[in-house]
């Protein structure tokens, strides 16, 4: 049976429900005056602290960023045979700048490196050691940034003549399972035990290279060192 037709007068009569809600909640709002006014506050307060971080992150990344491309470019107009080394060393300041000042900056990571890399040309080798494990940390130590500063510190130890710790730096990137560079490694750490005077570490490791290897065109000088 169909419903019967609601009157004029009787719709005029049934509540509006939004109005019913909206009077609800003033009443609510009146009745815990002081808890809203304190949730309001609070709101408020973190909205400013929010926008006042976002904000400062965003100068941070700016400013952190226009140090680093000053320092990079100059680096780069310093590549050739005779760099310049007080343009050198302004930029080794910037790049410690961005490290130092604007540590929060995504520029940061990438100053550790490049500051490594000027640290070693000056011989300054703890410091570059230092400085390369810091962006190990910095990147998580994300494939492929332990194997090239792996590299870069076993190089630095050979320049100083520890032999024996720079082979042991080339560890950690032979046993990654996907690394791109265990062929060189392999080789460059038999030639450290070498130099090392560790003769018998050095020959297995040439046969590893010649057995693992048997295409490269080093393994004529692997065979010739067995």
């Amino acid at each position: 049976m169909a419903k019967e037709k609601l009157k004029r007068k009787e719709l005029l009569k049934s509540p509006d429900e939004f109005l019913t809600l909206s009077e609800k909640v003033l009443k609510y709002l009146s009745a815990h005056t002081r808890q809203v006014k304190v949730v309001v506050i609070g709101l408020a307060v973190a909205l400013v602290v929010y926008l006042s971080g976002w904000g400062y992150l965003r100068h941070v990344n700016k400013a952190g960023q226009e140090v680093y491309n000053e320092a990079y470019e100059i680096i780069s107009e310093n590549q050739g045979p005779d760099p310049d080394p007080e343009a050198l060393e302004r930029a080794e300041d910037l790049f410690a700048k961005v490290i130092d000042d604007y540590g929060l900056s995504k520029a940061a990571d990438l100053a550790l490196p490049q500051l490594a890399h000027l640290y070693a040309r000056d011989k300054q080798y703890d410091e570059a050691i230092e400085a390369y494990r810091k962006f190990n940390e910095a990147v998580s130590r994300k494939a492929p940034y332990p194997a090239l500063s792996g590299l870069a510190i076993a190089s630095i130890y050979e320049a100083k003549g520890e032999y024996e710790t720079a082979a042991a730096e080339l560890a950690p990137v032979l046993n990654e399972k996907e690394s791109p560079f265990k062929e060189s490694v392999l080789l460059q750490q038999a030639r450290l035990y070498t130099l090392a005077g560790q003769g018998d570490k050095a020959k297995a490791l040439f046969k590893e290279f010649v057995d693992t290897y048997p295409n490269s065109p080093f393994v004529p000088m692997a065979k010739a060192r067995l």
